[in-house]
């Protein structure tokens, strides 16, 4: 009986360790290790199998590289809304970085790219106020009302927005250019292009319903005009800056809708790179991207000077943050094939002569200051609905240009109206 005790007294004993064990309530010999088979199977686990580890926290700057100043030097941030060899928009500001970083002393210049508008962008431009940078470049849209904010948390920094409408007079600013200009030129030359090719029906590629988007559709639509009086012009929204896929499909359906040249207001060469044969595009925003056959030419932007000189004044203290919008005369922007130095392309060749004359006589006027984007928009004015927007002689004031009453604009006029020949309906304002 004794015996029998004392037997199961050890088996108690042994269970009740065992539990303690398994329950972290003592210290357990380490486990065996597991064989060749049990390793494998654990290798091949999925990861939500396996026991989760605590989550670490975010760091400051999220999924997002931000980088160092270097100490010494004036220090200058870009943020990009694409990669910054994008072959456009993001790429003409990247080669604007470099010619600060090459033109301009003691200065180190850094970028962040791909960095999502919204809040994604606000993160990344207090991250780089934070790191200690004294300009920063925010180069969309979208990055508006992030600059806007962390310039208010850093009066130290200088903050450069473009494409926007806000600024405080201190230390945050709004920067743009007359692409208008640019716009209506290439305007004359597809409407050229398609009179001689028997066609007259062009195509447009708009990103964003914004008054940017609807204000370039309409110089393009007005140069058009001058060369071919009966061009109608269809337009297709991508609601993206930078999708080479969506740009290519959207680029592919105006083609086969049966335009004869289409231009774009995004980022990749996609009309030259989808223009069946007999066909025409127009590219944008970077100076080496019309290389296909296919492009008649690019409108594109050199950023350089303006931001060397930005940054100049930055460091001098004698730049403050107001609204600044240059035009063709400052020689930041050009007509790909029609500027000094470069050839034309060739679809250019057998146009006539007196359509080429008058993009060059234009081209001329606007480098030397005699003709505006007050210019391009000037009446007689007429929208697809039938409306008069402007009387002959009459011009439209900055305010309309750049802003939709939707959007609690001041302007008179604004800019949601679709010039007589663009057959598409207005976009609908979110």
């Amino acid at each position: 009986m004794t015996q029998k005790r004392l037997w199961i007294l050890l088996v108690l004993t042994a269970v009740l360790a065992l539990a303690l064990a398994a329950c972290g309530g003592g210290a357990a010999e380490p486990a065996a290790a597991p064989t060749e088979a049990a390793a494998e199977t654990v290798a091949e686990a999925p990861a939500e199998e396996a026991a989760p580890a605590e989550e670490a926290a975010p760091s400051e700057e999220g999924k997002y590289q931000i980088p160092a100043i270097e100490e010494g030097k004036y220090n200058v941030a870009f943020v990009y809304v694409g990669p910054h060899d994008d072959g456009g928009w993001t790429q003409a500001h990247d080669v604007g970085r470099m010619y600060v970083e090459e033109n301009v002393a003691d200065v180190h210049t850094a970028y962040v790219e791909l960095v999502a508008e919204g809040a994604d962008a606000e993160q990344v431009i207090r991250s780089l106020a934070r790191k200690g940078f004294d300009v920063i470049f925010t180069t969309s849209f979208g990055y508006m009302d992030g600059s806007e904010i962390v310039a208010e948390e850093f009066p130290d920094v200088d903050i450069i927005h473009l494409t926007g409408f806000k600024a405080n007079g201190e230390n945050f600013g709004n920067l743009m250019g007359a692409m208008e200009d640019m716009k209506y030129l290439a305007g004359m030359l597809a409407g050229s292009r398609a009179m001689v090719d028997g066609n007259p029906k062009l195509g447009y590629m708009a990103t964003f319903p914004i008054p940017e988007e609807l204000r370039l559709g309409n110089a393009f639509a007005l140069g058009a005009q001058k060369t071919c009086p009966d061009c109608t012009i269809d337009v297709r929204w991508l609601y993206t800056w930078h999708d080479p896929i969506l740009e290519q499909e959207a680029a592919k359906s105006l083609f086969d809708g049966g335009a004869q040249v289409v231009m774009t207001g995004a980022d990749t060469p996609a009309p030259a790179e989808a223009a069946p044969e007999g066909k025409w595009g127009i590219t944008y925003d970077y100076k080496d991207n019309c290389t296909n056959p296919a492009c008649l030419t690019s409108m594109y932007w050199n950023w350089g000077p303006e931001y060397a000189r930005i940054v100049e004044g930055s460091r001098d203290g004698t730049w403050k943050g107001g609204w600044e919008y240059f035009d063709a005369d400052t020689g930041s922007m050009g007509l790909f094939g029609f500027m000094e130095g470069e050839e034309p392309m060739p679809g250019v060749a057998d146009l006539p002569a007196e359509d080429i004359a008058l993009i060059k006589e234009t081209l001329a006027a606007m480098l030397a200051g005699e003709f505006t984007r007050f210019d391009v928009f000037k009446g007689p004015i007429t929208d697809n609905q039938g409306n008069v927007v402007l009387e002959e002689g009459e011009s439209l004031e900055q305010a309309d240009l750049d802003g939709f009453a939707q959007f609690g604009s001041e302007c008179k006029t604004c800019m949601y109206w679709w010039n007589e020949n663009i057959t598409a309906e207005l976009p609908e304002l979110e």
